[in-house]
């Protein structure tokens, strides 16, 4: 077993929250690696696993990407795993608005966790969903579209609520929980 892993991202509020959602056993085995990736084209799988193959290329040891995509039902699925380009054109106000005509606001978040031991290893999805709707903006506007996403069963968007709260039901908890389950298990960890 290779020690540490990287967690390639350059998004301090993605890191935190891996990390608090971890837990602090593995503060100290875990690593954030800022890396220029490809931002290829494709389902959420194929974006996954190209950008974890990439990253384990570049370290040359075990790595952790994410890749998060807001899909709204209204739209088939998109923006999907593009939402950081629409999200960027036009901001938190923006995106409740492309579906106002719709007449459906529902939505999920879908995060994926790809691992990969090294660049001759195979790389392992771990997929996380949370159901919700798209609402206007609500909460600080500090973290993507957190403030735009309220989860089914909930009165506040992500950006609402306490951090512990929503790191214990989010999209990346779900996805999280079983990578962690495969570190632990299968990576012997």
């Amino acid at each position: 077993m290779a020690w540490p892993i990287y967690f390639v991202t350059g998004n301090k509020n993605k890191l935190a929250e891996f990390l608090q959602i971890l837990g602090p056993e593995y503060v100290h085995k875990i690593q954030s690696k800022s890396l220029d990736l490809p931002e290829i084209q494709g389902t959420v799988e194929e974006v996954s696993r190209e950008k974890c193959r990439c990253a384990t290329r570049l370290i040359q040891g075990p790595v952790i990407i994410e890749d998060t995509a807001l899909c709204f039902e209204a739209l088939n699925g998109l923006p999907g795993p593009y939402i950081k380009s629409f999200l960027g054109a036009l901001g938190p106000d923006g995106l409740p608005k492309m579906i106002m005509g719709f007449g459906d606001n529902r939505a999920y978040a879908l995060c994926t966790f790809a691992f990969c031991e090294g660049p001759s290893h195979p790389v392992h999805l771990f997929t996380g969903r949370t159901d919700g709707q798209i609402v206007n903006p609500r909460g600080p506007r500090n973290f993507g579209w957190d403030p735009v996403f309220q989860p089914d069963g909930y009165e506040q968007t992500y950006a609402e609520m306490d951090k512990s709260e929503k790191n214990r039901i989010s999209h990346r908890f779900k996805a999280l929980h079983k990578l962690k389950q495969f570190l632990e298990t299968d990576y012997k960890c």
